[in-house]
């Protein structure tokens, strides 16, 4: 999952919204068993091993923490980390330009027609994506806060009842609420011509393939959202759909070298 504007979510994770902040989603690949991500235990000592043995990890914490007399601890860094996501803003894709700047050459006229079917009734895909980060409701200050928006998009066929796999079963796994099985969180389109592969599980491997998805309006799930529904699309729109989402690709950001690994070797 992509970490273009992660902090203008709601809720984090595919399937749940109780995860409601990023110092919150960070310990569960630090520290989840189901599934094993970075595998870390307790108090997290072999991170904290490695960060003690570097002379600047420890200047650094010491004076982003100096009321702390153990600043170097699992919790800060949970907080660095998170401050880190919090500077990953992306706005300045060709779509940006094109309708905050008004700037009408930043993208190109097949982006255009594509925007037109993205948002048309017919396409309908603006009704999940929406807002400017593409994933609906967010949160900014001032902002009356909603809840995140989870979809069943009819992702696999399930039986008579809708099920999906037995270990991949969405906002059901934290509900208990049938209505949920198969839902998942919809994730922020920006940039999203560099983040294949797609769906939350990563099982389409193109935007073709994404497109073809919902042009046969998925696997006819009993439990899928109605707006997953079969639509026609003509070689010429899916060109211009596919260009439309290519203008989503922020190059400022992504090539941006200060968001990039910085390059040092561990000072003793």
């Amino acid at each position: 999952m992509t970490l273009t504007n992660v902090a203008y979510n709601i809720a984090f994770t595919w399937g749940s919204a109780n995860v409601r902040s990023l110092e919150a989603q960070m310990r569960q690949p630090l520290f989840s068993t189901h599934p094993l991500e970075m595998g870390l235990t307790g108090s997290g000592s072999p991170a904290l091993r490695v960060l003690a043995d570097d002379s600047d990890y420890r200047t650094q914490f010491a004076a982003a923490f100096p009321d702390d007399p153990q600043p170097l601890n699992m919790d800060h860094i949970i907080k660095a980390i998170a401050s880190f996501e919090r500077t990953l803003i992306s706005g300045r894709s060709p779509f940006d330009r094109y309708i905050y700047d008004d700037n009408r050459d930043a993208i190109p006229e097949p982006a255009k027609r594509g925007m037109a079917l993205f948002y048309s009734e017919r396409v309908g895909c603006g009704q999940c994506h929406s807002g400017i980060n593409f994933n609906g409701p967010m949160r900014y200050a001032g902002h009356t806060e909603e809840k995140a928006l989870f979809v069943n998009t009819g992702l696999y066929a399930g039986d008579r009842r809708g099920s999906y796999p037995a270990d991949d079963q969405g906002l059901i796994e934290v509900t208990h609420r049938a209505a949920d099985m198969g839902k998942f969180r919809v994730p922020t389109l920006r940039n999203v011509s560099l983040t294949a592969p797609y769906m939350h599980d990563g099982s389409l491997p193109t935007l073709d393939a994404v497109l073809d998805h919902y042009v046969r309006g998925g696997h006819q799930n009993p439990r899928q959202d109605p707006r997953v529904r079969p639509f026609s699309l003509s070689p010429s729109e899916r060109a211009d759909l596919l260009a439309f989402l290519d203008s989503l690709t922020d190059r400022d950001f992504v090539e941006n070298p200060d968001l990039g690994a910085p390059k040092r070797t561990i000072s003793r």
